[in-house]
């Protein structure tokens, strides 16, 4: 499929954002270390091997991840959910979360997210260097949606998807923050994992176990009195800004 002109400026100038921060630790303290979130490499299932009936699954979605981008429009939205920053994350989920967030408008909801978003993702980290499992564009020697991004990436670890532990995580704590809009922030934070899928960077399989992990480090977040203020302080902020 030939990209229209728009979808190929969008993925040059998200790739070079994307190029500058892929990898980096955060410098702001965070609720948990490395060490204290949960160890994916010990309780996540390892990754389907080639040959099984779960790998021949992670075949097919890769398929039907091809088939999508023949949508343009989807395959603009895929391309926009691949940043990787928080303060670009949060300008997608503004809108269905129902209020701009940002660091200066939104100080409170914005300091808590960012946090938390950026200690669950410290816990991709442990199960991509265990398990190094080979991404499905190196696989099928297939070019992927952002071209740009392949020689990052063919050095690091496909399971689990780092970006989509940062996008259900996120939709996790903003649901928290706003019951209310629970529906679409769920829906939002699905199809930001699928996404990965779409765009060749990822297995199925390796978005359906960040899905987990998001999750139980989101559990986890909710064991620290930090974190627990911080979002008490951030629902005060959406309910002070709401009326």
């Amino acid at each position: 499929m030939i990209m229209k002109k728009s979808v190929l400026t969008m993925m040059l100038f998200l790739m070079l954002s994307y190029g500058m921060v892929y990898g980096q630790q955060s410098d702001i303290p965070l609720y948990f270390t490395a060490d204290e979130v949960p160890n994916g490499v010990i309780w996540l299932p390892s990754p389907p091997t080639p040959g099984s009936s779960q790998f021949m699954y992670d075949i097919s979605q890769y398929y039907w991840g091809k088939e999508q981008r023949r949508d343009s429009l989807r395959a603009r939205k895929a391309i926009r959910e691949a940043v990787y920053k928080v303060p670009d994350m949060v300008k997608e989920f503004s809108g269905v979360f129902g209020m701009e967030i940002s660091e200066q408008n939104t100080p409170a909801i914005y300091k808590v997210v960012n946090k938390a978003v950026l200690t669950i993702r410290m816990s991709a980290t442990k199960p991509k260097e265990s398990f190094m499992r080979k991404r499905p564009f190196i696989y099928f020697n297939e070019s992927t949606l952002m071209p740009e991004a392949e020689a990052d990436l063919s050095a690091n670890g496909s399971y689990p998807s780092g970006h989509t532990v940062r996008g259900w995580g996120m939709a996790l704590l903003l649901c928290e923050i706003n019951p209310d809009a629970q529906n679409e922030l769920f829906k939002l934070g699905y199809e930001w994992g699928q996404s990965r899928v779409i765009g060749g960077f990822h297995w199925q399989s390796d978005v359906d176990a960040s899905r987990m992990l998001a999750a139980a480090c989101y559990a986890r977040l909710h064991t620290s009195k930090d974190f627990l203020d911080d979002m008490a302080a951030a629902i005060k902020e959406f309910k002070k800004l709401r009326k």
